[in-house]
């Protein structure tokens, strides 16, 4: 796990989010990420040709992924994190490594999401990810 080190005290409570929801697929319970998925959430992802629109159906494709692999690590990157008002921007790469149908795998890539604050609690309202290009 990155230890980022952010001064301000809005940046640490989207950062301590943004750890959390990335422990719970990664570490923990898939369905926790109801807790920090928008319910009008939507997410473009390396592997599915459409975008995935609200927050149930968002939980699932991560839970797909994590009940279907054995995580080994999942460390992130040199993450920014821009405030605007009550919106955020958090990136970052990721580096991560996990089997999957019987290999494992190596895979780097970047992420970027965004966040609202909405009755006093950070919510991910868009996700897009992906592996470094070839």
């Amino acid at each position: 796990m990155t230890r980022a080190q952010f001064n301000d005290p809005v940046q640490q409570e989207i950062w301590a989010t943004l750890r959390a929801l990335n422990d719970a697929w990664t570490k923990g319970n898939p369905d926790d990420l109801a807790q920090y998925f928008h319910r009008n959430m939507v997410a473009i992802t390396a592997t599915e040709r459409k975008r995935i629109d609200g927050g149930a159906a968002c939980v699932a494709g991560w839970k797909g992924f994590a009940t279907s692999t054995r995580i080994h690590h999942w460390t992130e990157i040199d993450p920014v994190i821009h405030v605007y008002g009550d919106s955020a921007v958090v990136a970052y790469d990721f580096d991560m490594s996990f089997d999957m149908n019987g290999r494992t795998i190596h895979m780097g890539g970047r992420d970027m999401l965004f966040f609202v604050k909405e009755a006093g609690r950070w919510w991910v309202v868009a996700d897009q990810y992906s592996a470094y290009p070839g």
